[in-house]
């Protein structure tokens, strides 16, 4: 068995001040509050240095880490395609000749035509750390406006390309966030979302509120765009706004939180003295535009269908009486829905897995696609006249693969297909159905080479997210093939909080069901043990965001079931998470410390507060970016702080701060295959069936070597 490389003793010392809060009079320490300082305020960036310096000398000593960061780099280098769309005769297309850190834009005359490339990131910066963000083709196909992001942040400027030079018009929007563009069908402008300037030191971590909705004029300065929406009374609505395909309605879609329930307006744009009329006046359900006809406007909806359905809403006969259900709600979850070819078609999840079924304007069912296998589909963009479309195909052993389908003969071919140097005949998954605390059954996959036996000694990682109506689905990736590839079991449970099910399904993870999240991720471990897929000391945990809050609460209730831990860019203070650029939006799926049944409940399992002293937790890796203003870096910074300073046990506590990094979004290549490499390094070095894999790999690499 390999030895471990010796961890530097003590941790970088972390300042402790007096900070003290009254919750509802529970006093609550926060010995770490100047971590929340900003990742450029000289003190916390002596700290990311000092905390880097330990983590990036730990793992670098960790044998196989070149080996198995070679390997991601070698199965990394295929070209990956994207889901081709059709503007006017034009078709825009993503692709990736394999390692470029961003993927390009690439535009044809004709399907058949040669391509020629529109918008390359990689030129933009020498990292990679500049990546293209939302971006919309104007009706005519003549420009296309596109938002670029840096360094990971969510802040988003806009330009705008004219397609058939690739020049860039002058034109800049700044300070645009969480909003796409929608072109007026003249081509004069676009409409589009931002925020007010922030203050120049806090653009990373102050609050985002009164988000308002502008109208850009082509040739024009930022500082005369029209303001077309806004309330100044209500500083958590946010307005988006969208043309319909007939160019006739602007659409403004208000939001207040993260469950998208929504207000609706429309606008007349044939009338330009018309006012904005509310169709939809409280936020009682989702409501997402699939498109109208004339003055018929259709919604997916989950207003008394927790699993969504189509309705009709006649512009002339407004009320909710009038109402017509096209697509009643069904077994399964509808979860997008286009119109194509006169047609709606809707895709569905059945147990998380796609199924696509094509229905009449009416409603009337016509019939059911055949996919390519059981995996997850994504795309059918278009317009209603398209007699053609595009979509694509994966599943954990399936490379993303596109395809194209005739609306018409029903006749569907591969379009792109990448070849990744693997055999997906030599993997498996199957999914499995298991009982959570409470008795709720829980679906998982489970994907790993074939002939595996179930001994407890295969090295498992266990990935889950469990919020924010957020699905799950079979998805192709390197890093857990090259996982597999090495032996190991890959699990994704799918909890509640995600919207599998439906609403239902979300809102029972939600606030103060919040815990059944976890229980659901806990019951996934230990059925993976009462199998004998694995043992606790072979089995790390893995998540992101909302999932690196799951991932932190389970391995503080149960520091006895995993090995390791990697909680990533998570949400770790359950106290003050509202206080931080979106943070607040959050509230409608964790609650709000403010009140009190819902403190006690975010106390409850907030990691950063139920560290216990001298408690043997799992060898945990904390990954976050120095320039995340999603969920910024403060949390990861003091869980991290908190956790060494707890750490009873023998087992390295970690944090790998990503610098010029965000929150996840357009991280280049380069850096996802460095955070993957490590993350796989970590995880076997600290598993028993681990250490023998990382060895084997050590020895191979000296001998290829000498």
């Amino acid at each position: 068995m390999c030895d471990r490389p010796a961890l530097p003793s003590p941790y970088p010392t972390t300042r402790r001040c007096d900070q003290v809060d009254d919750y509802h009079g529970t006093i609550v320490a926060d010995p770490y509050r100047w971590l929340e300082a900003g990742a450029d305020e000289p003190e916390v960036r002596a700290w990311i240095g000092a905390q880097n310096a330990l983590t990036f000398d730990y793992l670098e000593r960790l044998p196989g880490r070149g080996a198995i960061a070679a390997r991601l780099a070698q199965l990394w280098d295929y070209e990956k395609f994207g889901v081709p769309f059709k503007r006017g005769d034009r078709y825009f297309y993503f692709k990736n000749d394999g390692l470029q850190n961003q993927s390009v834009l690439y535009v044809q005359e004709s399907l058949t035509g040669p391509a020629r490339v529109l918008l390359d990131p990689n030129a933009l910066s020498e990292d990679g750390t500049v990546a293209l963000g939302p971006y919309a083709v104007s009706h005519d196909a003549r420009y296309l406006a596109y938002s670029l992001s840096r360094s990971g942040s969510d802040w988003q400027e806009w330009r705008v390309r004219d397609v058939m030079t690739g020049e860039d018009l002058p034109d800049l929007v700044q300070w645009s966030k969480f909003s796409g563009a929608s072109w007026t069908h003249d081509g004069a402008g676009f409409f589009y979302s931002r925020y007010d300037e922030p203050i120049a030191d806090r653009q990373f971590e102050d609050a985002n509120f009164y988000q308002k909705l502008y109208y850009h004029r082509l040739g024009t300065a930022q500082a005369e765009d029209e303001l077309i929406f806004h309330c100044p009374d209500q500083k958590e609505w946010s307005a988006s706004g969208e043309v319909t395909e007939d160019g006739r309605f602007l659409c403004v879609s208000i939001w207040r939180d993260t469950t998208h329930r929504c207000r609706f307006l429309y606008r007349d744009l044939q009338d330009p003295s018309a006012d904005f009329v509310e169709l939809i006046d409280n936020f009682d359900a989702v409501y997402r535009l699939i498109g109208n006809d004339d003055r018929t406007f259709w919604f997916l909806t989950d207003n008394g269908a927790s699993r969504q359905r189509v309705i009709a809403i006649d512009l002339d006969r407004p009320e909710p009486e009038h109402w017509r259900e096209l697509i009643p709600e069904a077994a399964e979850t509808l979860d997008q829905v286009s119109v194509l070819n006169d047609r709606f078609v809707a895709g569905y999840l059945k147990d998380a897995r796609s199924v696509v079924r094509i229905f009449a304007l009416t409603g009337q069912f016509e019939r059911e696609m055949d996919l390519p296998g059981i995996g997850s589909v994504g795309g059918f963009r278009g317009d209603r006249a398209d007699t053609e479309t595009f979509y694509s195909f994966t599943s954990f052993t399936t490379p993303t693969t596109i395809y194209r389908y005739d609306l018409v003969t029903h006749e569907q071919t591969v379009f792109r297909a990448p070849t990744v140097a693997f055999d997906p005949q030599d993997y498996e998954t199957r999914q499995f159905f298991y009982q959570s605390l409470d008795g709720t059954t829980v679906p998982m996959f489970i994907s790993h080479r074939k002939g595996l036996k179930l001994d407890g000694n295969n090295p498992t990682l266990l990935y889950g997210y469990g919020g924010f109506n957020v699905s799950l689905t079979p998805t192709f990736s390197i890093s857990n093939l090259v996982w597999m590839e090495l032996g190991g079991v890959y699990a994704l449970p799918n909890l509640r909080g995600g919207g599998e099910y439906g609403e239902d399904w979300h809102e029972a993870g939600t606030k103060t069901k919040k815990q059944n999240v976890f229980d659901d991720f806990i019951a996934a471990a230990q059925w993976l043990i009462d199998q004998g897929y694995t043992r606790s000391q072979n089995l790390a945990i893995y998540g992101g965001s909302n999932g690196g809050l799951l991932v932190g609460a389970c391995m503080v209730q149960r520091p006895d079931l995993f090995a390791v831990a990697i909680p990533a860019v998570g949400v770790l203070d359950m106290l003050r998470f509202h206080q931080f650029t979106i943070g607040w939006a959050w509230c409608s799926d964790y609650g709000h410390p403010d009140n009190p049944e819902e403190f006690a409940a975010l106390y409850g399992y907030s990691p950063l507060h139920n560290l216990k002293p001298q408690t043997a937790y799992p060898a945990t890796m904390i990954t976050t970016g120095d320039r995340d203003d999603r969920v910024v870096p403060a949390h990861s910074f003091k869980f991290a702080a908190a956790l060494q300073a707890a750490q009873g046990g023998d087992a390295p506590t970690l944090i790998r701060i990503d610098t010029k990094a965000g929150h996840g979004a357009g991280k280049p290549t380069a850096k996802l295959i460095e955070e993957a490499g490590d993350r796989l390094t970590f995880s076997l070095a600290h598993m028993e069936a681990g250490t023998a894999i990382l060895e084997a790999l050590e020895t191979d690499q000296d001998s290829s070597n000498s």
